[in-house]
């Protein structure tokens, strides 16, 4: 089951959900719009190495915004924050966004509970358009868990993707070989 925009107020009042910054204005009636930070990255080699440490070189959005070229991975941030601590969490792009032909992920759309941190966004177009940092870029919904969960996310010691971080982060597939 899917949190409605009520819902969504009372978990945050109660702490199941942090939203930072938090504004009303994006709540919808199921959905909490997230909007694209000030910093991309894109991989510095052609080819990629699943079992190496792929290095990034970031790219900050000037205010005339930046465009993005196709056949290139851009990875973007959320300029928000957040976290659920009962929750599963989506990010899905906006139609608005898919409109222009941006697609924000390949695969990694859904979050674990317990997820804390921003969300890493691998955008890719299919032709140039220009983006800003702030821009409404995707949604955040939240699904109800049957049962209770064991281990939550932050809490796994295998857990790639917990330190926090307002940049992209890079492929952590890399630590799956060690």
């Amino acid at each position: 089951m899917i949190l409605s925009d009520t819902q969504i107020l009372e978990e945050i009042k109660v702490g199941n959900i942090v939203i930072t910054p938090f504004d009303i204005k994006n709540l919808g009636s199921n959905s909490y719009d997230v909007h694209l930070g000030e910093c991309l990255a894109v991989y510095e080699d052609l080819i990629l190495d699943a079992k190496k440490h792929n290095k990034i070189k970031y790219i900050y959005i000037p205010e005339e915004g930046l465009v993005l070229q196709p056949g290139i991975l851009y990875l973007g941030v959320t300029k928000e924050y957040t976290e659920s601590h009962k929750h599963v969490p989506f990010c899905e792009g906006k139609s608005s966004i898919g409109r222009l032909g941006i697609s924000i992920h390949a695969t990694a759309g859904k979050g674990d509970v317990g997820y804390c941190n921003t969300w890493t966004l691998e955008l890719e177009v299919t032709h140039p358009v220009r983006v800003y940092a702030g821009m409404p870029i995707g949604q955040i919904i939240f699904f109800d868990v049957r049962g209770k969960v064991k281990t939550r996310y932050s809490a796994k010691k295998s857990a790639k993707y917990a330190t926090r971080n307002d940049k992209p982060v890079e492929s952590m597939m890399w630590k799956n070989f060690l």
